[in-house]
């Protein structure tokens, strides 16, 4: 279980991006956090991993403090949560195989990695989460020669490798179209409920949340405004969340 604990973030500049945020995530869960931009939702999927230093709060994931870790602990810590991010994080230059295989890097000899210099095993397992998401014949390509859909199923193939209990996806198909937005979608449905892996997804549009979402927590200016199943967001909710001069689409 993921337990988020009176959560807040205050950067430089006074700017509070999340107010007290409480919620918890059972393991195997699939939970959307939705919101305008700006109201905090990229700050608090990396304040779970502590990509971001939380201000106050307490998180816990599988009874470990997460905010209390040291940065060993959190090195190993961050090898069981996967990153899928709005915009790839790949090495442009790289083959798509080699970003694959940075997912490995909390797990093999750091100087082996940094020669690009993976165990038999690991290039198996890339070929194979590769052959998952539907991209094998790609693998020795370079990464910017691939279009935006499928560099993010590298990006959720390197997640993989890491052999996740839970991944956060920021934003995932913000810069894909409709169409390609629900293949990402589905790929990340299918690790969940296949592999049981918990996924926190930050996501805009409603008709995404109520396809593959089974709870949904709203972000408003910092501060959690709904916790609750999709189908609860009513007009009422859905102004709370997103302004009362906003209009649904989905």
């Amino acid at each position: 279980m993921l337990e988020v604990k009176n959560l807040s973030k205050t950067y430089d500049g006074g700017v509070q991006a999340l107010k007290n945020v409480s919620f918890n995530v059972e393991q195997g869960e699939f939970l959307a956090v939705i919101g305008l931009s700006g109201s905090g939702k990229s700050t608090l999927l990396r304040c779970i991993n502590r990509l971001i230093e939380p201000t106050g709060g307490q998180i816990v994931w599988d009874g470990q403090d997460v905010t209390a870790a040291s940065q060993d602990e959190m090195r190993h810590i961050r090898r069981k949560i996967g990153m899928v991010f709005q915009h790839f994080n790949l090495v442009s230059r790289s083959k798509v195989i080699t970003n694959v295989l940075a997912g490995r890097l909390g797990y093999v000899n750091p100087m082996l990695s940094a020669l690009n210099r993976f165990p038999k095993s690991d290039v198996a397992m890339a070929l194979d989460q590769l052959d998952r998401v539907g991209i094998k014949n790609q693998a020795y390509k370079r990464a910017d020669e691939l279009s935006g859909g499928q560099q993010q199923r590298v990006g959720i193939a390197r997640a993989m490798m890491q052999q996740p209990a839970m991944i956060l996806a920021d934003e995932p198909v913000a810069s894909l179209d409709p169409v390609l937005a629900h293949s990402i979608m589905q790929y990340l449905e299918k690790i969940n409920k296949e592999d049981g892996v918990t996924v926190l997804c930050s996501l805009h549009f409603l008709d995404l949340v109520h396809r593959y979402a089974d709870r949904a927590i709203a972000l408003n200016a910092g501060e959690l405004k709904f916790d609750g199943s999709p189908a609860d967001i009513n007009d009422e909710k859905f102004r709370e969340i997103y302004g009362k001069d906003a209009e649904r689409v989905g």
